[in-house]
């Protein structure tokens, strides 16, 4: 059910435990408040988020008391939870033309860079060690955009090792700057979905030559491609496995990670992290540029929506660690 709500409502959020024998995450579920403050959203179904601005409202959550020396020589032990970030790319050309793009690798237009830009914003105090982008531009572009609004400023830099000439010509000679770097793995599997012969056609005129009930068969149904596409399914397959294998093994060791990848691939890990139905994920929809957080916490995954802004406080009360990184960053600018 679709409907405006405050980001303060009390709202159901559930966590999942990673078991490394099984190699599946066991559902938890609870109840957390939603203290994003001074936004109204209409909420789609479960993560679906289009964003209007609103009044401000008084968190009801408290963040997290620091020391008040900013200055502190004292280094915090390290956490045993780290952040996943995941972010849709900005509009494309081609959503601006209403085509189907699937894997075609089209730039962003101009709004979609300030979507990107918009969302860097909304993680500019969150750390990230690594990121992991799609092999298509627009999410490459979406996930360099936002790193350069972070506060930390490191780089990020692509890894290149399809070749092992690749692998040596690109490497970095000095320490410091590989401190100051942020790896960036793309991977084809993190793509969004093929979509066949309907790649390059216009969706109007798609739907006005095949009708729309088979176009949103083919467009929304989990397991029917369209012609020599993929489905949701055959997609989710991919994206969730790279997720499984790649991605989990670094939040486990600590890492902080971004994820900048399409619609359907993020569906899919989202389906696979929240353990939706091939129902429920097809009603499921991500806005461009905008930002979802978890948390990977004593093996569970635990999600927080989306932060709103930099100088939000309250996403910072869910865990002291990413308020003791802000309070580090505060700490470098003063």
């Amino acid at each position: 059910m679709a409907g405006a709500i405050s980001h303060h409502a009390l709202a159901s959020t559930q966590s999942y435990r990673w078991s490394a024998q099984s190699s599946r995450f066991e559902k938890r579920t609870g109840n957390v408040r939603w203290v994003h403050q001074g936004t109204r959203c209409s909420v789609g179904r479960k993560l679906g988020f289009v964003c209007t601005s609103g009044s401000q409202q008084p968190s009801v959550v408290e963040p997290f008391q620091l020391p008040s020396d900013a200055n502190s020589d004292h280094t915090p032990k390290k956490s045993s939870e780290s952040a996943l970030i995941l972010i849709r790319h900005g509009e494309s050309l081609w959503n601006e033309k209403n085509l189907f793009t699937g894997c075609v690798d089209v730039p962003l237009t101009p709004k979609g860079v300030e979507e990107a830009i918009e969302a860097g914003k909304r993680i500019c105090n969150i750390p990230i060690d690594m990121i992991y982008t799609s092999s298509l531009i627009r999410a490459q572009m979406t996930a360099m955009l936002a790193m350069m609004q972070h506060r930390r400023k490191k780089i990020p830099i692509i890894m290149h090792n399809e070749s092992e000439q690749a692998h040596r010509w690109s490497q970095i000679y000095s320490e410091e700057t590989k401190k100051q770097s942020i790896p960036v793995i793309t991977a084809w599997q993190l793509n969004e979905r093929m979509y066949g012969e309907l790649q390059g056609l216009n969706k109007q005129e798609t739907a006005d030559r095949f009708g729309n009930e088979q176009v949103h068969e083919w467009r929304r149904s989990y397991d029917i491609p369209p012609p020599n596409g993929e489905s949701l399914e055959m997609c989710a397959e991919r994206a969730v496995a790279y997720f499984k294998e790649q991605i989990v093994p670094q939040l486990v060791a600590g890492k902080n990670v971004m994820v900048a990848a399409h619609g359907n691939s993020l569906r899919s890990i989202i389906m696979h992290l929240d353990k939706l139905t091939s129902q429920e994920v097809i009603s499921l929809e991500l806005s461009t540029g905008i930002p979802m957080l978890y948390i990977f916490k004593e093996g569970k995954f635990i999600r927080r929506g989306s932060p709103v802004g930099p100088s939000e406080a309250s996403v910072y009360a869910y865990t002291r660690t990413l308020a003791k990184y802000r309070q580090k960053l505060d700490s470098m600018v003063s």
